[in-house]
């Protein structure tokens, strides 16, 4: 054999290693091929089946446009009114404080007042306490000098008082003192004193 010969034959083995190769090759790729058609398609099936729901969301958001529009004035009057209650919080503020300086200040001379009050009255009993007479609680009189009885718990001032044995034996034992009457003329009460 010619060296020629066995360099055809050496090639000739080399192509049909490398046709069985090219099909081994060819083969995997259809596998891979197929393989990807199947994945396009079922890609495909799940686009169709989102495109009426991004349509639902393209019309929402077709419909939100104009209240998104809204959305911004409400803001801004939102806004507004808050710098307003903020404002309206501080003047508050402001008048709460002068009406508690306010109030200080009368409690002050409320107190004031009652320490002068107390002290004149003290001073007015001390002065008749020194002079020796006894006060004695006045009562306005009856038609004939009569002292009116207690009334019962829970009886009406306007209501006059149930006359008993004891109020009546009471009143003819000791005559009263002092009572008041009242003139048409005058509306001051006078005292008068009974000896």
């Amino acid at each position: 054999m010619d060296p020629l010969h066995i360099v055809l034959i050496v090639l000739a083995l080399a192509g049909v290693w490398a046709v069985v190769e090219l099909a081994l090759v060819l083969k995997s790729a259809r596998g891979t091929v197929e393989n990807l058609t199947k994945t396009v398609g079922e890609l495909n099936e799940t686009v169709n089946e989102a495109r009426p729901m991004v349509a639902k969301i393209d019309g929402a958001l077709d419909e939100l446009q104009p209240a998104l529009a809204q959305v911004e004035p409400i803001l801004k009057q939102v806004n507004s009114a808050v710098e307003a209650l903020t404002a309206d919080l501080v003047e508050v503020n402001g008048v709460l404080r002068d009406v508690s300086d306010v109030t200080g200040t009368v409690s002050g001379a409320s107190n004031a007042v009652s320490d002068i009050t107390g002290a004149a009255a003290s001073k007015v009993q001390s002065l008749f306490g020194k002079k020796g007479k006894k006060a004695a609680p006045a009562a306005p009189a009856l038609a004939g000098g009569e002292e009116p009885a207690e009334k019962p718990a829970g009886a009406s001032a306007d209501a006059p008082a149930p006359a008993t044995a004891d109020a009546k034996t009471e009143t003819a034992q000791e005559p009263a003192q002092k009572y008041y009457t009242y003139g048409a003329a005058d509306a001051a009460p006078k005292e008068d004193v009974n000896e």
